[in-house]
């Protein structure tokens, strides 16, 4: 068994649902993404958590050039795997009281997206993993151009820009370290071999972090994301928030600090200080907002900012804590996302400002909703609570001030969510909120599963932190091993 079969799954899958129309499309959308979710358990139950990669494809794509199709799954990759079967099928079903024009279309640019962004978590080809990074944009672009909101065209175009701008920066960074392997390949581990200076290093590592820091985003370069994140369609601001901005989570961990340690080395000061000035300034904005679902975009940014300060931090602690939070925070937007979702759709509205006393004429959704709050602001026995307990410890072994810093992330988040949920549910209730309905049907599926994993996530997280427990102390141990010396250590390949 390959990795193949997961990869290819969902591809097959995006052009069977071409074939169908409308509501039959989502069922089968939903059907092929649930399979894909039972492939991927079949793959977890045969995976050992240790730091060789496993279940690898290395098929010849472009020999001439040194490109192959080499693919893997080891610890760190197959969280990522676990974050976006989870939260696809949750995404189909989340958008199944939307009628989308072309539904066939809607769906199977889904599917196709969550074949890229696999292959983006599982290459160990460089080439690779450009083209898939690449493909996952194209799309995302036509889900928020075409059933995006009123200024989808503008949005889409600006986000668009940033993001293949950033891109191209990286595959030059990719070309230049595949001039620099003897072998002129763009294998990972050949990569991981190369013994460039300092200041060569440098230059690489600026290259990927634009692409990497964009994607996530860090501060400044997050201007995309909420006006993109406001005018997608429900679905499409799931995927982004959920899962996309986690490529560059997972492409600074496996192909930038490992590759160019010496540039992180010099660098590092500021890309945590650059993160941690985006916590703050994230916070600050989200208290501001009227529209519950830009204030959840704020909430994203400040959340993925102490995500990639614990990165850049660089201890095992930082990098578990990264990873775990990676899945915990795609949870937990997705759901915030489809609370905002339930809300817009009854009210047709997203002002905060109109609404107050929703639980009283609706209970369980308060129930979900609260859940899914604590989630997000990390309460203990919840999901995010030891996700970002890790991060902050990192931080705090790293630097106090910018662990103080990090810190605020719970402290701000905590306020403004808060302080949302008693404007939107508390009080007492208005004209447009007495005709509030309750949960029911595919809604109640949706808030059931995610608040079902916040609970299970947070009570017992070793179910996933042991994946890539031995994949990340060998990783951790390789860079900084590499950044003592000096130089770089030759480390074979493991697959």
């Amino acid at each position: 068994m390959t990795v193949s079969i997961l990869l290819f799954l969902p591809l097959i899958a995006a052009i069977a649902v071409l074939l169908f129309k409308n509501e039959t499309a989502k069922h089968a959308a939903l059907f092929f993404s649930v399979v894909e979710l039972a492939v991927a358990v079949v793959f977890l139950t045969k995976f050992v958590p240790n730091a060789t990669t496993q279940f690898a494809v290395d098929y010849p794509w472009i020999p001439k050039l040194g490109i192959y199709f080499t693919a893997g799954i080891d610890g760190i990759s197959m969280i990522m795997i676990l974050l976006n079967v989870l939260l696809v099928p949750i995404i189909i079903l989340a958008s199944y009281n939307h009628n989308y024009k072309n539904a066939n279309a809607f769906y199977a640019l889904i599917l196709f997206m969550q074949a890229a962004m696999l292959v983006v978590f599982t290459a160990i080809d460089g080439f690779l993993f450009y083209v898939s990074w690449e493909a996952a944009l194209i799309p995302i672009y036509f889900i928020c151009a075409i059933w995006g909101g009123e200024n989808r065209v503008k949005v889409t175009i600006k986000f668009f820009i940033y993001t293949f701008a950033g891109s191209l920066f990286m595959l030059l960074a990719i070309i230049y370290l595949h001039l620099q392997t003897p072998s002129r390949t763009y294998d990972l581990h050949d990569f991981y071999n190369l013994t460039l200076t300092v200041k060569q290093q440098s230059w690489v590592f600026w290259a990927f972090f634009l692409a990497f820091a964009i994607k996530m985003p860090v501060f400044p370069l997050h201007t995309w994301q909420p006006d993109t994140y406001t005018e997608a369609p429900t679905a499409g601001t799931m995927l982004l928030g959920g899962i996309m901005l986690k490529m560059g989570v997972y492409g600074a961990i496996r192909w930038m600090i490992p590759v160019v340690p010496l540039g992180f080395d010099k660098w590092q000061y500021v890309v945590v200080a650059l993160a941690a000035i985006g916590i703050v300034y994230a916070s600050l904005i989200a208290f501001n907002q009227k529209d519950g679902k830009r204030l959840v975009a704020y909430s994203s940014i400040a959340h993925v900012g102490l995500i990639a300060a614990g990165i850049f931090a660089w201890t095992v602690t930082g990098v578990q804590g990264a990873l775990y939070q990676c899945l915990n925070h795609g949870i937990n937007v997705v759901g915030m996302f489809f609370v905002m979702d339930i809300i817009s759709r009854r009210l047709q509205t997203r002002e905060l400002d109109q609404m107050g006393g929703i639980a009283k004429v609706a209970p369980k959704f308060a129930i979900a909703f609260l859940i899914i709050v604590l989630g997000t602001v990390a309460l203990p026995l919840t999901n995010g609570f030891i996700g970002e307990f890790l991060l902050l410890n990192s931080l705090y072994e790293y630097n106090i001030l910018l662990c103080a810093f990090g810190g605020l992330t719970i402290i701000f988040g905590a306020v403004y969510m808060l302080r949302m949920y008693k404007k939107v549910m508390q009080g007492e209730t208005n004209a447009l909120t007495i005709l509030f309905t309750d949960v029911t049907g595919t809604e109640k599926v949706v808030l059931c599963t995610i608040c079902v994993l916040i609970l299970f996530l947070g009570i017992y997280p070793n179910s996933v932190m042991h994946l890539s427990d031995a994949a990340v102390q060998n990783l951790v141990q390789s860079v900084n091993d590499k950044i003592f010396h000096g130089t770089a250590i030759p480390s074979g390949k493991q697959y």
